[in-house]
């Protein structure tokens, strides 16, 4: 189920490229037609893509100009996982008090490493879109500042290991965390978590998604097309081996490594 944003998060998103919803109608009618009975979606949350639909190139050139507008393939990006030139790329945007977020995190994410991250057909990146307030900002701050000492994905597994809610994200609860999860120099992590830098970062990843009319979590993008909430593994598969098939017909993405 997506969790919402709040009412205000939710105008500030109005006046934006809702590029992200225009795909959603577009194909809305051959929408989630293999997703599985009690799937986490809630009324009124953006549906999710089915893979199955058969889209005309108007509606595939509108999947791949959202895929070039959001797939960063940065090099060394410490929020990513995957090669840079996988074929297909998975953006996540995500709130870390989002449950759902974490059930994504726990259940459904490591089986897509195993499956297609390790065979290189897939790259994960990860989007810090806080819409539940200041200790989501805090928890997205301190993901971002131990991946500016290479433990990311070891804080960003840790936080999702259970639901945490706010007094569970104060700074000493981030530092204890941080400090397990193989964070060196907590003082260097206390400063990197108050930067401008971390606001920068934070900032980036929120106008991205509020530009893609965003305004919900867990949201993604497979190569451009949307999924929305924790859905079944089944439902993540069908998506990526869809993109994996259609960039076949694609020029190779440029770049490489982990």
């Amino acid at each position: 189920m997506p969790e919402s944003a709040s009412p205000a998060r939710k105008l500030a998103a109005l006046g934006a490229v809702l590029a992200l919803v225009v795909a959603v109608i577009a194909i809305g009618v051959a929408i989630a037609k293999s997703t599985q009975s009690g799937r986490d979606t809630e009324p009124g949350a953006a549906p999710a893509a089915s893979p199955e639909a058969e889209e005309d190139p108007a509606q595939q050139k509108m999947f791949d100009d959202l895929a070039k507008r959001t797939s960063r393939r940065a090099d060394g990006d410490p929020l990513a996982v995957g090669k840079k030139n996988a074929p297909v790329v998975l953006v996540e945007y995500a709130d870390y008090q989002c449950s759902f977020c974490g059930r994504f995190t726990r259940e459904t994410q490591p089986e897509l490493i195993k499956k297609y991250v390790d065979a290189g057909t897939l790259r994960i990146e990860f989007r810090n879109f806080t819409v539940f307030g200041a200790d989501s900002e805090r928890a997205a701050r301190a993901s971002w500042a131990a991946g500016r000492q290479g433990k990311f994905w070891q804080l960003h597994d840790a936080l999702y290991a259970k639901t945490r809610k706010g007094a569970a994200l104060a700074e000493d609860k981030l530092v204890g965390l941080a400090r397990s999860s193989g964070v060196d120099d907590l003082d260097q992590f206390r400063t990197d978590m108050k930067s401008a830098d971390a606001d920068k970062a934070l900032k980036k990843d929120q106008d991205e998604g509020y530009q893609l009319g965003v305004q919900s979590t867990p949201s993604f993008l497979v190569n451009g097309r949307p999924v929305a909430g924790a859905q079944p593994l089944a439902v993540f598969s069908q998506a990526i081996e869809e993109a994996a098939r259609t960039a076949k017909h694609q020029p190779a993405a440029k770049g490489g490594g982990k």
